[in-house]
Protein backbone atom coordinates (compact mmCIF):
# COMPACT_ATOMS: atom_id res chain seq x y z
CA UNK A 1 0.00 0.00 0.00
CA UNK A 2 1.27 3.45 -0.84
CA UNK A 3 1.97 6.05 1.80
CA UNK A 4 -0.92 8.21 0.57
CA UNK A 5 -3.32 5.27 0.88
CA UNK A 6 -2.12 4.55 4.41
CA UNK A 7 -2.45 8.21 5.43
CA UNK A 8 -5.94 8.36 3.93
CA UNK A 9 -7.11 5.29 5.85
CA UNK A 10 -5.43 6.45 9.06
CA UNK A 11 -7.10 9.88 8.78
CA UNK A 12 -10.51 8.29 8.25
CA UNK A 13 -9.90 6.02 11.25
CA UNK A 14 -8.97 8.97 13.47
CA UNK A 15 -12.03 10.97 12.40
CA UNK A 16 -14.29 8.01 13.14
CA UNK A 17 -12.57 7.42 16.51
CA UNK A 18 -13.01 11.08 17.49
CA UNK A 19 -16.67 11.05 16.50
CA UNK A 20 -17.22 7.77 18.35
CA UNK A 21 -15.63 9.19 21.49
CA UNK A 22 -17.91 12.23 21.36
CA UNK A 23 -20.94 9.99 20.81
CA UNK A 24 -19.96 7.79 23.75
CA UNK A 25 -19.46 10.77 26.05
CA UNK A 26 -22.82 12.20 25.01
CA UNK A 27 -24.60 8.85 25.44
CA UNK A 28 -23.22 8.29 28.93
CA UNK A 29 -23.89 11.84 30.05
CA UNK A 30 -20.26 12.66 30.76
CA UNK A 31 -20.36 15.76 28.56
CA UNK A 32 -22.02 17.63 31.44
CA UNK A 33 -18.91 17.27 33.64
CA UNK A 34 -15.86 19.47 33.32
CA UNK A 35 -13.59 16.55 32.42
CA UNK A 36 -16.07 15.28 29.87
CA UNK A 37 -16.38 18.70 28.31
CA UNK A 38 -12.65 19.03 27.78
CA UNK A 39 -12.39 15.45 26.54
CA UNK A 40 -15.19 16.17 24.06
CA UNK A 41 -13.46 19.32 22.84
CA UNK A 42 -10.18 17.44 22.49
CA UNK A 43 -11.83 14.64 20.48
CA UNK A 44 -13.57 17.17 18.22
CA UNK A 45 -10.31 19.06 17.70
CA UNK A 46 -8.52 15.83 16.80
CA UNK A 47 -11.27 14.90 14.32
CA UNK A 48 -11.28 18.40 12.80
CA UNK A 49 -7.51 18.41 12.36
CA UNK A 50 -7.54 15.09 10.55
CA UNK A 51 -10.55 16.18 8.47
CA UNK A 52 -8.68 19.27 7.29
CA UNK A 53 -5.68 17.12 6.41
CA UNK A 54 -7.95 14.67 4.58
CA UNK A 55 -9.43 17.51 2.50
CA UNK A 56 -5.91 18.68 1.64
CA UNK A 57 -4.88 15.13 0.71
CA UNK A 58 -7.88 14.65 -1.58
CA UNK A 59 -7.42 18.03 -3.30
CA UNK A 60 -3.75 17.33 -3.88
CA UNK A 61 -4.53 13.92 -5.36
CA UNK A 62 -7.12 15.48 -7.67
CA UNK A 63 -4.62 18.11 -8.83
CA UNK A 64 -2.07 15.50 -9.85
CA UNK A 65 -4.74 13.46 -11.64
CA UNK A 66 -5.77 16.34 -13.93
CA UNK A 67 -4.23 16.31 -17.40
CA UNK A 68 -2.02 19.31 -17.97
CA UNK A 69 -2.54 20.15 -21.64
CA UNK A 70 -1.83 23.85 -21.45
CA UNK A 71 -2.10 26.36 -18.65
CA UNK A 72 -4.38 29.39 -19.12
CA UNK A 73 -1.45 31.80 -18.75
CA UNK A 74 0.48 30.08 -21.56
CA UNK A 75 -2.60 30.07 -23.81
CA UNK A 76 -3.21 33.77 -23.17
CA UNK A 77 0.45 34.60 -23.75
CA UNK A 78 0.53 32.73 -27.05
CA UNK A 79 -2.63 34.42 -28.32
CA UNK A 80 -1.53 37.94 -27.34
CA UNK A 81 1.76 38.12 -29.25
CA UNK A 82 2.31 41.58 -30.70
CA UNK A 83 2.65 42.00 -34.42
CA UNK A 84 6.12 42.80 -35.73
CA UNK A 85 6.81 46.47 -36.37
CA UNK A 86 7.41 47.36 -40.02
CA UNK A 87 9.77 50.18 -40.44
Amino acid sequence: MSDRGFLFLFSVLMIVAGAAAVAYLAATGQVATMDGLFLTLTALLLAAGFAIYLIYLIRRALETAKPTAQTPQAAAGAAAKPAPVKG
